[in-house]
C-alpha cells in the first residue's frame, strides 16, 4: 500500500497598511494566532481548519509548520517577518520531501523592507521545494495580485463572501484543489485581470446588493463548468501603497491557459463598468449628527471607516466623539477609542472614580488632536472576549485593559490594543448595549451592516481624516502610480492588465 501524500501547511495572515497605523510586531501575533507544529493541528475553525478537515478526509497526512495570524495594522517590522519567514521555511526544511505545500495567505501584507510578502513567501517556498510540488495559497478577496504569486503558485483562490463568513470553506476549496493536482487529476492553470480600480468595501459587499456583490456572483457562475476550477473576484485592499494595484477576476483552469485569460478579462472589464458605483456617499461627523438628532427609534449608526483597525487604522481616532460632545443627546452613545494611557487611567482610578483625560490619536498622531474630557469610570475588564464568528470565529480577541468611561450621555470603549470588529463583541464584553443606544460608532466598513441593520435607525458614512478612508480620491499614493479611479473617472484605451506565469 502506497503511504499518504504528505501536505506541508503554513501561513503569515494579516492585512497591512502604508498610509498609517501602528507597525505590527509579534507580540501583535501572539495576542491573535501563533502556532507551531502540532499546535496547528487543534484548529477546526477558519482556512486552517477547513485545510485540514479535507487532508483528514483524504487521507493525506498533514505536516504542520507555523501559522501566524493577526488584526491588521501598518507594516510588519523586518525582525518580525523575518523570524516569522525564517521559522517557517525551517520547519518546512526539515519536513521534505512533501507531495503539496499549503499556504493560508491574506495577499495584502507588506513588511518593512519587503512590498509583496505573500509574493516573497511563496517564491521562497517554491525555492525549497522545487518545480514539480504544487503549491495552493488562500487569499482574502482584497488581496493585491502580483507577478512574483501568480508565477510561483500553482493556483490562488480567495474567499467568496464579504463579510468574510467562508474562511473555512475557501481552505477547504483550496485544500480539494491541491489534493486533486497531487492525484493527477488535473492541472490548475491561471489567469489574473485586473483594471485601476482602487476602491474602498464600503459598496463591496457580497450580501446586500452591493456592485461588488454582483461581480461575484457572475465570477462565481462560471465555476465548475468547462474545466473551470476555481474563480475569485478581487477588490483590491486600497490601502496599501504599491504599484500597480487593480481590482479584477482570477480564474483557474485545468491546463487551459487562453481560457483562463479570456474569462479573467471579460470579468475585469465588467468590474470597470460598475466603478462608479463602487464610490459612497459621505458626510461630516456634524451633518451625521444633526441628521440623527431628527430620527426617532433605534440607534443611528455613524460609520468612521477612516479609523477602521480591520484595515490597518489604530482605532484611535476622536472625531466623532468630538462631534458628540458639541449635541444634547436623547439616550447613550457608544463611542470606541483606542488609548492605552486612558485605559490605564481607568485601572488607576478604580470603578466609579471621576478622572479627566486626554483622550484620542496615541497611536498614530498624524490624523487629528486629542480632546479633554471628564467622566466617571464605569467598567473595567481585561479585554478579553470570543469573537463569534468570521475570520477568527471562536478565537479570543484580546483589547488589552479596557474601560468604558461615561462622560454625560457618552460611553467610551478605551482599549489598549487595536482589534478587529466582527459584530460587537467588544461593546457586549463590557456591558454596553447597542440596541439602546442613540447613536453609535462603528468603525468599520462592512461588517456593522450584520450587526445592527435590522434595528438601525439610520446610518451615515463618516469623511474624517484617517488611514482608511470611505474613498482614495484625496489619497497621495506614492508607488501606486496614476491613472487610476477614483481619481481619473475615464481611463481613454483602458485594457486590463493579465498576469499568468507566462507574463
Amino acid at each position: 500500500m502506497s503511504q499518504p501524500p504528505r501536505i506541508a501547511l503554513g501561513g503569515i495572515l494579516t492585512e497591512c497598511n502604508e498610509l498609517g497605523g501602528p507597525p505590527i510586531d509579534l507580540d501583535w501575533f501572539a495576542r491573535y494566532d501563533l502556532r507551531r507544529g502540532e499546535e496547528i493541528l487543534e484548529m477546526e475553525g477558519g482556512a486552517v481548519g477547513g485545510m485540514l478537515s479535507v487532508l483528514d478526509q483524504a487521507g493525506a497526512e498533514p505536516v504542520p509548520l507555523l501559522y501566524a495570524s493577526t488584526c491588521p495594522g501598518g507594516y510588519l517590522t523586518a525582525s518580525c517577518y523575518d523570524q516569522l519567514k525564517g521559522e517557517l521555511l525551517q520547519r518546512l526544511q526539515e519536513a521534505l520531501p512533501v507531495e503539496g505545500v499549503l499556504l493560508p495567505l491574506h495577499g495584502s501584507a507588506v513588511a518593512e523592507q519587503t512590498g509583496d510578502l505573500e509574493g516573497d513567501l511563496i517564491a521562497a517556498v517554491r525555492q525549497m521545494v522545487g518545480p514539480a510540488v504544487p503549491i495552493v495559497a488562500t487569499l482574502d478577496l482584497h488581496a493585491h495580485i502580483t507577478p512574483q504569486m501568480v508565477r510561483h503558485a500553482d493556483a490562488l483562490v480567495a474567499w467568496e463572501t464579504y463579510p468574510h463568513r467562508d474562511a473555512l470553506g475557501t481552505g477547504q476549496r483550496g485544500a480539494r484543489l491541491l489534493f486533486d493536482t497531487v492525484a493527477g487529476r488535473c492541472r490548475p492553470t491561471m489567469a489574473m485581470a485586473k483594471v485601476p480600480a482602487v476602491t474602498s468595501g464600503v459598496r463591496g459587499s457580497t450580501e446586500w446588493g452591493d456592485p461588488f456583490g454582483r461581480i461575484m456572483a457572475a465570477t462565481k457562475a462560471l465555476e465548475g463548468h468547462s474545466g473551470i476550477l476555481s474563480t475569485s473576484a478581487i477588490m483590491v485592499h486600497p490601502y496599501l501603497d504599491q504599484p500597480d494595484m487593480g481590482s479584477g477576476a482570477l480564474v483557474v483552469t485545468d491546463g487551459d491557459l487562453a481560457k483562463a485569460r479570456a474569462l479573467a478579462l471579460g470579468l475585469a472589464r465588467q468590474y470597470w463598468e460598475l466603478r462608479s458605483e463602487l464610490e459612497p456617499q459621505v458626510h461630516t461627523p456634524a451633518e451625521a449628527v444633526a441628521a440623527g438628532l431628527k430620527l426617532e427609534g433605534g440607534p443611528v449608526v455613524l460609520v468612521e471607516t477612516s479609523d477602521c483597525c480591520g484595515g490597518g487604522a489604530a482605532g484611535d481616532s476622536v472625531a466623532t466623539l468630538k462631534a458628540l460632545l458639541k449635541v444634547k443627546l436623547p439616550g447613550p452613545a457608544l463611542v470606541p477609542v483606542v488609548d492605552p494611557q486612558g485605559a490605564a487611567a481607568c485601572h488607576k482610578a478604580g470603578v466609579s472614580a471621576q478622572v479627566e483625560l486626554e483622550l484620542g490619536h496615541r497611536l498614530d498622531p498624524h490624523w487629528g488632536t486629542p480632546v479633554r474630557v471628564k467622566g466617571r469610570v464605569l467598567r473595567l475588564s481585561d479585554g478579553r472576549f470570543r469573537y463569534l464568528g468570521g475570520i477568527w470565529g471562536g478565537t479570543e480577541g484580546n483589547m488589552g485593559p479596557a474601560a468604558v468611561l461615561e462622560v454625560g450621555q457618552i460611553q467610551v470603549l478605551l482599549a489598549t490594543h487595536p482589534t478587529y470588529d466582527w459584530l460587537d463583541e467588544q461593546f457586549t464584553s463590557l456591558g454596553m448595549e447597542p440596541r439602546t443606544a442613540s447613536f453609535v460608532v462603528a468603525k468599520n466598513p462592512m461588517n456593522y451592516r450584520q450587526t445592527y441593520g435590522d434595528f438601525a435607525r439610520g446610518v451615515f458614512v463618516l469623511d474624517t481624516p484617517g488611514p482608511t478612508p470611505p474613498t482614495v480620491r484625496q489619497v497621495q499614493y506614492k508607488r501606486m502610480k496614476r491613472p487610476y479611479f477614483p481619481v481619473d473617472v475615464e481611463i481613454p484605451g483602458l485594457e486590463p492588465v493579465v498576469l499568468s506565469k507566462e507574463d
